[in-house]
């Protein structure tokens, strides 16, 4: 395998979590009798331009699917964010009715519904069927599509280029890093800006964060790399501010080479702290599977343990990194009961590999439990908040990563 940026050959092996089925392709009844697809879940590094990559094994088509059930609006976190971002970049960019914004991933329509509040032309990019519907019930415009250079050609044509286009945790899911980033300049006006946020390389690495690596994943990210990635498309990198969402990510802003807007001294320092971290160093990167394997080791060893003294586990968040965890650890429904989660669209199907049921969250309630997993840490005060009976009358809530720990 070539990396997928600078082409050199790949040859070292960051992490090695064996088959698993694709993170978000959830089951119905009728799945359960029939095969399940599983594919390798390998990372390499490119120790050239050090863009972290899952290994080559399938089309984006088959992970984004008319069934793909990922629902930004169902955290109310993410949506507080969005609109704090909203708010924030209009003013910033002095964005009225005379700009256009486009977001690549638009999702259900979490973020530029704040646009059209606001009374500012917006288009959403979205390849998922069952999320560009909900996107288009609240008004807002969807192109059901990948974005690719192509596509940001014939927008380009059609006399559609934007003053802002926005890609919240959509880099890293794209397996043409290249064309994704030559299509963003395409579809840039002069003196436009780009945001994207992604999860960062480098926290991923300081906290154990291997449950965020599953296929739909295709990249994981440092400002170094992703800087080497824009210029390779014209483009630069002229500021970054690092966030606390999925555990840690950085919020990139770019634009056109020739744009005269001066780098931000937080740029080198963030390539800074990558270097100091060892994001440039074999080594770092060699060390991680026994991280991730004793991880999995303690969470397993805990749920046996429960589950010899009697004790009734669920779990909340039938989330991508849950599926990573509770695959890679071969647990099944007679370890964990069920999984409660808010999207609608999970309630009533079963989680892949593992084929532990998903119902509603009220259910949490109604039953008699001992412990209950948050499966996405990175929402773990949410869901303890919204749960606070539960806690009082004496279940205990556990995340695993970074460590196995009672909240």
């Amino acid at each position: 395998m070539k990396c997928r940026h600078c082409a050199f050959e790949l040859t070292n092996t960051f992490l090695n979590l064996g088959f698993a089925p694709p993170s978000n392709a959830y089951l119905s009844v009728e799945d359960l009798t029939k095969p399940e697809k599983y594919y390798p879940l390998k990372v390499m590094v490119c120790d050239q331009c050090w863009l972290v990559q899952t290994e080559d094994y399938a089309q984006a088509e088959e992970l984004f699917d008319s069934e793909y059930s990922y629902f930004s609006s169902t955290s109310s976190g993410w949506l507080e964010h969005a609109k704090v971002y909203s708010e924030k970049i209009r003013t910033e960019l002095k964005l009225d009715e005379s700009s256009h914004v486009i977001e690549v991933a638009s999702n259900d329509g979490y973020l530029l519904k704040n646009f059209l509040d606001m009374k500012i032309p917006c288009l959403g990019i979205e390849p998922t069927a069952s999320t560009a519907a909900a996107a288009r019930l609240l008004g807002i415009p969807v192109m059901q599509d990948f974005f690719t250079e192509r596509l940001a050609r014939a927008l380009a044509q059609g006399a559609l280029q934007a003053d802002l286009i926005v890609g919240n945790n959509v880099y890293a899911h794209v397996p043409d890093i290249n064309d994704f980033t030559l299509g963003l300049k395409t579809a840039l006006k002069p003196g436009g800006t780009i945001t994207l946020e992604f999860p960062h390389l480098m926290r991923l690495l300081e906290f154990s964060q291997f449950d965020t690596i599953y296929h739909e994943h295709f990249s994981y990210l440092s400002i170094y790399t992703v800087s080497k990635i824009f210029d390779f498309a014209g483009l630069r990198v002229f500021d970054v501010e690092e966030l606390s969402t999925h555990g840690g990510s950085l919020r990139v802003y770019g634009c056109h080479v020739e744009d005269p807007r001066k780098e931000s001294s937080r740029v080198r320092d963030i390539l800074n702290k990558e270097k100091a971290s060892g994001l440039q160093d074999l080594a770092v990167y060699s060390a991680f599977q026994q991280k991730a394997n004793e991880i999995k080791n303690n969470f397993l060893g805990f749920l046996i343990e429960k589950k010899k003294l009697g004790k009734k586990v669920a779990a909340y968040g039938a989330a991508a990194k849950g599926n990573t965890l509770l695959n890679y650890a071969g647990i099944k429904h007679d370890l964990i009961s069920f999984v409660c989660d808010a999207a609608v669209a999970k309630q009533g199907k079963f989680m892949p590999g593992s084929h532990i049921p998903i119902y509603s969250p009220e259910v949490l309630s109604e039953s008699d439990l001992d412990y209950v997993i948050v499966l996405p840490w990175n929402i773990k005060d949410e869901v303890i908040s919204q749960n606070v009976k539960l806690k009082k009358s004496g279940v205990d809530f556990i995340v695993a990563v970074p460590a196995l720990r009672i909240l």
